[in-house]
Order: structure tokens, then sequence, then C-alpha cells
């Protein structure tokens, strides 16, 4: 049964938020008594098993998206990870050299070869991806760089999360290495996520775009889902419902319009930064969903206005626009820098709001039947933005 959030914004946010960074290093996977529905990040066991009946079935679309995960480079069972100790993001004088594609080329190999195993049952391919994280796990200490460190903390925090928990029932990965991986998420990525959400970096308040809150949200709820630390992972949810930031979704969708639509945040900066944050949102609100939170109704499907907005605009047609300023910017008129711009973000929209719900949506089905079958890191360009989304969506999303 699914939980009725309540969006009354909490007392004393910030007073909870301080508490998380005492909290957040607690390395123990079972820690926090209410433990998460596992699997319970994209897909539960049961819908697990049904994408892998249709594939087996040759089904559509489910078989053709499978064939492009095994047509990624990443979904190898050769594939050779490349830990570094200090992961670094973003560039600056006197500062390290970036090395962050590292793990975000990682990361898609640890899912793409979870998901197979999920699909298949191919015990070398799971195997693979356990070596990957257990690379990882036993060798990052530190996620540094400019304020763009805060964009790998959740990025590729949400996705190894997501990858673990994919992963998490192979029996070929071995209880102390999960607890390991644990606990370098929870001492490395979930202190800054904590961290970004409660100071933005020294910033003013609506300073950071609404893709910086969303990711570090993500990351938070992931983290939380695949270590059993409700708190986490309730932390993040509550920030997406009522947050000070701008990705808190009355902040991200910040302006309605008659005939279901929201103007996005970043609508007038670019549209891959648009695309970036709906995919986020939905990120969020698929484990929401499958912990039982229903996120992806808040404030009268707030998102689902938003994501006809952004996805009408990219597939060419016209879309209202107020001005947006803020401490930092004016845009006087949308950006069309990036407009048309394919990312993997819209079979999980179209599942959830057109399949399950059947509310209409007609922008969201156009843009994913565009896109063809999501494919995954990669398929969208050999840098950080072909990264951004985990994909294959159509493959674990569309419902048979």
């Amino acid at each position: 049964m699914l939980i009725k959030i309540s969006i009354r914004p909490p007392t004393g946010w910030f007073s909870s938020v301080a508490l998380l960074g005492a909290i957040a290093l607690s390395s123990s996977v079972t820690a926090h008594a209410q433990a998460m529905r596992h699997p319970g990040a994209f897909d539960s066991a049961s819908q697990f098993a049904g994408i892998a009946q249709a594939v087996r079935q040759n089904r559509q679309p489910w078989a053709a998206s499978f064939a492009r995960l095994r047509t990624n480079s990443h979904d190898s069972p050769g594939y050779q990870p490349r830990p570094v100790e200090v992961l670094v993001r973003g560039t600056a004088p006197n500062h390290p050299a970036e090395n962050y594609a590292t793990l975000f080329n990682d990361a898609a190999a640890a899912y793409a070869l979870a998901l197979d195993w999920r699909i298949t049952g191919d015990t070398q391919r799971a195997a693979r991806a356990a070596a990957i994280l257990n690379a990882w796990a036993g060798t990052l200490k530190v996620v540094t760089g400019t304020s763009d460190k805060y964009l790998a903390s959740g990025i590729y925090g949400y996705q190894l999360a997501v990858a673990a928990e994919t992963l998490r029932d192979f029996p070929g990965w071995q209880p102390r290495d999960r607890e390991e991986f644990a606990r370098m998420l929870l001492t490395v990525f979930a202190p800054m996520n904590d961290d970004f959400l409660a100071h933005h970096n020294g910033a003013a308040i609506d300073h950071y775009w609404a893709n910086w809150d969303l990711a570090n949200v993500a990351s938070l709820m992931a983290i939380g889902v695949f270590t059993n630390r409700r708190d986490l992972y309730e932390h993040g949810r509550d920030y997406y419902l009522h947050g000070p930031g701008n990705g808190a979704i009355q902040h991200a969708a910040w302006k309605t319009y008659p005939g279901g639509l929201a103007q996005w945040q970043e609508s007038g900066r670019d549209q891959g930064h648009s695309l970036l944050g709906i995919g986020l949102a939905g990120t969020i609100c698929e484990i929401a969903w499958q912990q039982g939170d229903d996120l992806f109704g808040a404030y009268d499907n707030r998102l689902l206005a938003a994501a006809r907005y952004v996805a009408r605009y990219n597939l060419g047609g016209d879309v209202p626009y107020t001005p947006y300023t803020n401490s930092d910017v004016a845009q006087p008129v949308i950006s069309n820098n990036g407009r048309g711009e394919v990312r993997p973000i819209w079979s999980l929209l179209v599942a959830h709001y057109v399949q399950l719900k059947h509310l209409a949506a007609p922008e969201l089905v156009q843009a994913a039947a565009q896109a063809g079958p999501d494919g995954g890191g990669g398929d969208y360009g050999p840098n950080s933005g072909g990264f951004d989304q985990l994909g294959y969506g159509t493959l674990t999303f569309t419902m048979p």
C-alpha cells in the first residue's frame, strides 16, 4: 500500500539536517531498524521477473531494449574498473586534474552488468559488477574539486547505490563486500549530499540550479535504500517535497499554466540541464514509489506538468514562458540551446503517468517514441552528459 505523503513543510528543517552529519558516518547496512524494501531502487523482484520473461519471449519493446543493453560496451564480462583514491570533478588553478570520467564509466558498467544479471541470470556478468563495486569500495577515499564536486557526489552517489541495489541479491557478492561498499557510500557520498543540501557551498539558497539539489536528493534516497538508512531516504524525500532550495519540486517546477504545463527552473538556461533535471526528478519519484511513497502525484502531479512542458518545447512545440530571475541571473526568454537533445528519461515518466495512472501526456509519449529504446551510459555522448542517466528505461520501466 502506498503512503500518502504530507506536503506540509516541517518545522526546524535545518535542525534535523544538522543531525545527519553525525549519523551519516554509520557503516552498518542494517543500521536503523525499519528496513527498506529490497530490491527497491528502480524495480521490485516481481518486476524484474516480468521483464526477464518478456525478454525470453522476444516481446517488444523489451527484446529490442535488451538488445541495446547488450550492444553497450559497458555490459561486458571483461570490463575492467579504474578506481581512484581521490576523485576530482571541476577544473581550477592549483587543483588536481579531473579524473571523474573513470567513475561515471564504471558506475555505468556496474549497473548494466547487474541489470543484465537480473534479466538473464548471467553470473559472470554479476561477478564483474561486484568486482567493480568492490574495487571502488576498497579504493575511493574522497571526492573533491571545485563546487562541481557536489555534482559528482550527487550523480555518482545515486548511480552507485542503484547499481548496488540492483545487484544486492547476487549470492556471489559476499556480505563483507556489501558492508564495505555501504561504508564507502555512507562516509564518502552521503555526508557530501547532506552538506550541500544544508549549506549549498556557502551560496545563497537560490544560487544553484535545480539539478544540483536533485542529484544530491537522489543520492541520499538511493543510499538510504541500499544501506537500510530510512533517515537518509526520508531526508531526501522530504527535501524534494518542501526543501528550501531549487530542487524542491515547487521551486523546480515553479510556474504553472492552464492546460497542465509547468515551467522548469532551468528552461531559460538551456535544454540539456532542463532534461537532466526532469530525469533526476523522475529517478527520485521512482525510488520513492518502490518504497511505498507517491512523489509522482505531489502538488497535483507537478512533475508531470513540468515534464510535459520540457518535452513539448524539445519536440519543437511552443510553450508559455515567464521571465525568470533569482539572486544570480535574469532570463527574459526561454533558451533554445540544446533544444531537441535526446536523453533516456521519458520511458520512466510514460510508464507511471500514462500506463499506470492513465493520465494524458501526449508530449511524453511522443518524446519516448521518437527516442526509441533507451540506451545507457555512453550511448548519448562520451562526456559526462552522456552518462548522467543510468538509462535502459524502456527495458526497466515499460509495463508488461
